[in-house]
């Protein structure tokens, strides 16, 4: 071990101590994002920093069961991600389906699918719905959202149409449900339905903005901007962001 790996140790080691795990969010969002330009940085190809992404996940997980962290959900590709040409999109899917049948081999987290299954390739649309079947019976560990085909935007679009189909099924006319409808009825035909929202979202690379991460979920979550490149991400990073979070006056919007 050199000098700057035994100093970083030591660092990292500090600021867990002195972390309050009564102040830990329950529920983390990330968005995983900067693969290509750490890529880039290092001289390697786009498929080898989407590797070293997917390979960064684990790691994430592992550091999050050490901290109580309860859910934790994965933006992995865009529903835009999608109008990338094939020479792009069939490699990046094939890493992201290697990543989940990873996550479900595991045997330590349950994985849940968030997104929409038909604007996949039906191969990944198998493998998603694989990991889920095959951790549906673990207990205790940690829920991990997949988010894969996921925008925000969309979600809530189908949330709303799931909702008028639901009711019309019932007979209720538009009149009625417009009467009715209020907040807690859309929430639960979110993809997330059931679960807590996320109280702390983490992006990395620098970008300072959600990108329609989450939009009906994220309402009163707080927000982490980290400069590093997800495939760089470090466990002192993650440490930061929950000491962070932990010394923010959460208002709910008062």
């Amino acid at each position: 071990m050199n000098l700057r790996d035994l100093v970083y140790r030591l660092y990292a080691r500090r600021v867990e101590g002195r972390l309050d795990h009564t102040q830990v969010p329950k529920h983390i969002g990330v968005i995983l994002d900067g693969n290509r330009r750490w890529a880039k940085a290092s001289g390697n190809t786009p498929e080898s920093g989407h590797k070293a992404g997917a390979s960064k996940i684990q790691e994430l997980l592992g550091w999050c069961a050490e901290t109580d962290v309860e859910v934790v959900t994965l933006w992995m590709l865009s529903t835009d991600n999608l109008d990338r040409p094939d020479d792009q999109l069939i490699p990046l899917l094939g890493i992201i389906e290697d990543a989940v049948r990873a996550l479900a081999a595991d045997g330590r987290w349950r994985v849940h699918h968030v997104g929409t299954l038909d604007l996949l390739p039906a191969r990944t649309q198998s493998v998603l719905k694989e990991a889920e079947q095959a951790t549906l019976g673990i207990r205790g560990g940690i829920l991990v959202n997949v988010a894969v085909g996921y925008g925000g935007r969309q979600e809530i679009a189908d949330a709303v149409r799931s909702l008028l189909l639901e009711h019309a099924e019932k007979g209720t006319s538009v009149e009625e449900l417009a009467e009715t409808v209020d907040v807690e009825h859309i929430s639960e035909h979110l993809y997330t339905r059931g679960q807590p929202d996320p109280d702390l979202v983490i992006r990395t690379s620098g970008e300072q903005r959600l990108s329609g991460f989450m939009l009906w979920q994220s309402a009163h979550s707080e927000y982490y901007f980290c400069e590093v490149f997800w495939p760089a991400f470090r466990k002192v990073d993650f440490l930061r962001a929950l000491r962070d979070y932990a010394a923010r006056h959460r208002r709910y919007g008062s």
